[in-house]
């Protein structure tokens, strides 16, 4: 039956009977993975040296997890539809891993672990043992595009998967303990960004089995009329499933299925005729089944099935204690695995033939695998965009109002594909991407009114007051084949940490794997960054984030500080043709002098950091400076050349070189990491042995972690961000952290040395303007005309190349 009609057929009894011998199958697999290294399908007595010595894993979840994977291969098969399977419990890999070997897909992936006997002793020794595979749904399970590492974040994934596939179906299962993380709670809401017209859907599972690790789960305590109440207002049909039996549950649960499919079908049919317009009521399913289904009732004397001490291993001393492995024994010899399993350990052909085929199967879906399906970017030439820079700093822009409008045409060129979305928590034009709209919409499935601003079911900008949704959706749509950008006020991208995390590890794992095709990278731009939260304060100032991400492997992150505007073009536009990647750009959206050409942005950002001969004083090809003042970051670079502007002024026989950083990686060695700078470029740019002082966006020690194995480690004077903020001017914020103009030349004079009385005579200046500074503030409220007037007094056009 095809997957847009609407017809159901009921299952009768003998293909429910196959299906629970199919679901028999994949429990066995399930309890052999946890607990077998020998003697797969017990054709002889079990014996202690057939257990594993170290029994890791969860099979509390896991039968659950089977049972919805084969009646899904039910539906699938009938309906001929794309169904990807988002497996939300942390410690379902025995399910997964199961279920996939049964429908073929794990051994054509890895022809070692065969479909025979000897392919299942691999099946089982493998699972959480040295040299094996981990117990979550990793990146090496086929057909998963979620691994269960920290809980909270399968639904909206499911959601990021779905929005422009229209030909797919999410079915998404959820577990009671995720069910009561923040992000899951705010994840049922994507159903209203969701657009039957153009997107996929998702079918949300919500699996109770009523206990988490040791405590019940506050869903499953809910009775079916609150529970009810509860989804219908978060705007689903809920169809419940519940009970123990075997085959009621499985009469219930193709009833159920076929029931959301037709409700899915039905939505779908009437958008793409036309005829709605607003958000549908999307069905779910409501699972009750017991934690441990079809284990041990006790062990020990102690309830273990419909109990928490199913979590994990439930027999937990098989391999010491003779009474433990009997029960091990018996409890797997309930599949009866003869009936399952043919003497080549075959899956027998009547169960073989209920799993759908080819690309049907969820462990092939493509849409886990994305970057099979992932095409080019298609990307403008930037330099169509850049600002016309004549001397530097005499123009005045915004940079991300500049990439608002590069992006907008990224937008419009890849309209027909539609492949690329862009994501924030409702700061897009806060963050002065409102280019954007010029060309596209805010994604809006709720009813608008006449005087909303931008708001549409075919847009495709995803805005929602919350970091976790947006980093999840993008996951999810960059883990099925396609192209986003996130951008996100600085201080609160921490809120992600670990989603980021999780990402990044994933990326690293799939670079051994050859049969994962590359994604699309998770850009970030960081803006309204700490040093420009006048109204805001405190509580916004945190360029952490960057620090965190330096911790990752070097072949995964890059972080870039654009200086200006054209930087920013260049380095937006590499990120978005790069894969496998996290790239992080930090650029303020504030007007800010411009320094660079586009075709100068071009060559230092290929370069990653350079040497600006026109900012620097007395700094000649042969010989060394005097001194180097450095900068990574759009304000700091602006301290850095005001605090040049005055040592030119006090110390003019001084020799100066300016050294901009755009790519703070480069500062690492190449054996750290991939753009690291040789000792050789390193020592032409910053010296052997001249001192340093560099002014940096953020915290001071990460540019020392960076440099400490280079040989003028010693000499570099950091000046960042040192948790000294408040509700302030712009000037005073890098006052109170001592990266100002002024304490940049105080510093310099400092590690100078040797200066005489001219060195103190320009110090006291400097130090009776920091004072002038904070009085003028407490007056006026305001930075003093000579600071927010200042414009680089130096230079010409031509020089602006160098």
């Amino acid at each position: 039956m095809n997957g847009t009609e609407s017809e159901t057929r009921t299952a009768t009894d003998a293909e429910l009977g196959l299906l629970d011998r199919y679901w028999r199958a994949a429990n066995y697999l399930s309890v052999g993975q946890i607990y077998l290294m020998d003697n797969p399908l017990l054709r002889e007595p079990l014996r202690a040296e057939h257990v594993k010595p170290r029994l890791l894993g969860h099979w509390g979840t896991t039968p659950g997890l089977n049972f919805v994977y084969a009646h899904l291969n039910r539906v699938i098969a009938a309906r001929d539809v794309s169904v990807l399977y988002v497996c939300g419990p942390g410690h379902g890999g025995p399910g997964m891993v199961a279920n996939t070997w049964l429908e073929g897909t794990y051994s054509e992936i890895y022809p070692k672990v065969s479909e025979d006997t000897a392919g299942m002793a691999r099946l089982f020794r493998q699972f959480s043992f040295p040299g094996g595979i981990p117990s979550h749904v990793a990146p090496e399970t086929p057909g998963s595009i979620h691994e269960g590492g920290e809980l909270g974040y399968a639904l909206v994934h499911a959601f990021g998967a779905a929005f422009d596939a229209p030909d797919l179906v999410v079915a998404c299962v959820v577990g009671d303990g995720e069910a009561e993380t923040g992000p899951l709670a705010a994840s049922w809401h994507s159903n209203k960004f969701l657009n039957p017209a153009t997107d996929g859907a998702v079918l949300p599972i919500l699996h109770l089995n009523g206990y988490k690790i040791a405590n019940p789960t506050i869903l499953a305590r809910l009775d079916d009329d609150e529970l009810r109440q509860l989804f219908t207002g978060y705007g689903y049909e809920p169809v419940f499933v519940e009970g123990e039996e075997p085959m009621p549950m499985h009469r219930a649960m193709s009833q159920a299925l076929d029931r959301c499919f037709d409700r899915i079908a039905a939505i779908q049919a009437a958008a793409r005729s036309g005829g709605v317009d607003e958000r549908p009521r999307w069905p779910m399913i409501v699972l009750r089944s017991p934690k441990g289904w079809t284990g041990p009732k006790e062990v020990d004397g102690k309830k273990v099935e419909g109990f928490w001490r199913a979590h994990q291993v439930p027999v937990s001393a098989a391999r010491q204690d003779e009474g433990h492995r009997a029960i091990l024994e018996r409890w797997m010899r309930s599949y009866e695995p003869d009936d399952l399993f043919d003497a080549n350990g075959r899956l027998k052909p009547e169960l073989a033939a209920l799993a759908p085929k080819g690309e049907r199967r969820m462990g092939a879906n493509p849409r886990a695998n994305g970057g099979l399906l992932k095409t080019d970017l298609r990307r403008p030439d930037p330099a169509e965009f850049a600002l016309d820079v004549g001397t530097p700093g005499g123009t005045i822009g915004e940079a991300t109002s500049v990439l608002g409008r590069y992006l907008a045409r990224v937008m419009t060129l890849n309209e027909e594909t539609r492949n690329f979305r862009v994501f924030g928590p409702d700061e897009t034009a806060s963050n002065r991407l409102s280019a954007l709209f010029e060309t596209t919409d805010r994604t809006w499935m709720e009813p608008r009114l006449p005087y909303d601003d931008h708001l549409a079911p075919d847009g495709r900008v995803m805005e929602v007051l919350s970091e976790h949704l947006c980093q999840g959706w993008l996951e999810g749509y960059l883990l099925t084949g396609r192209h986003g950008f996130f951008s996100c006020y600085e201080a609160f991208i921490h809120i992600v940490d670990s989603m980021f995390n999780q990402h990044s590890k994933w990326l690293k794992v799939t670079r051994h794997l050859p049969w994962r095709a590359p994604i699309a990278s998770l850009n970030y731009l960081l803006t309204s960054h700490v040093w420009r939260q006048d109204h805001n304060g405190f509580s916004h100032q945190d360029p952490g984030f960057v620090d965190h991400i330096a911790n990752k492997k070097s072949d995964i992150v890059r972080v870039y500080f654009p200086p200006d505007a054209n930087t920013l073009l260049w380095v937006a536009d590499h990120c978005l043709g790069t894969w496998n990647r996290v790239n992080v750009i930090v650029a303020g959206k504030q007007p800010a002098p411009q320094w660079l050409s586009y075709e100068a942005a071009r060559r230092h950002c290929e370069a990653g950091a350079g040497i600006w001969r026109w900012a620097g004083a007395n700094d000649v090809e042969v010989g060394e400076p005097d001194l180097v003042i450095a900068c990574a970051g759009d304000v700091p670079t602006l301290e850095a050349l005001a605090a040049v502007d005055l040592l030119r002024q006090s110390l003019p026989s001084l020799r100066i070189r300016v050294v901009n950083v755009v790519d703070l990686m480069a500062l690492q060695s190449p054996d750290q990491h991939p753009h690291g700078l040789t000792d050789e470029r390193f020592d032409a740019l910053f010296t052997r042995d001249r001192p340093v002082v560099f002014a940096y966006h953020g915290y001071p020690a990460l540019v020392h972690r960076l440099t400490y194995k280079r040989a003028n480690h010693r000499n570099i004077h950091v000046r960042g961000y040192m948790e000294e903020g408040t509700t302030t001017t712009p000037f005073d914020m890098v006052v109170l952290n001592g990266l100002d103009r002024f304490s940049l030349g105080i510093l310099a004079v400092e590690r100078l040395g040797g200066l005489g009385e001219a060195g103190e005579a320009a110090k006291s200046r400097f130090e009776a303007k920091l004072a002038e500074h904070k009085r003028y503030i407490v007056e006026h409220g305001e930075d003093m005309p000579e600071i927010s007037g200042w414009s680089w007094p130096y230079g010409t056009a031509a020089e602006a190349g160098d």
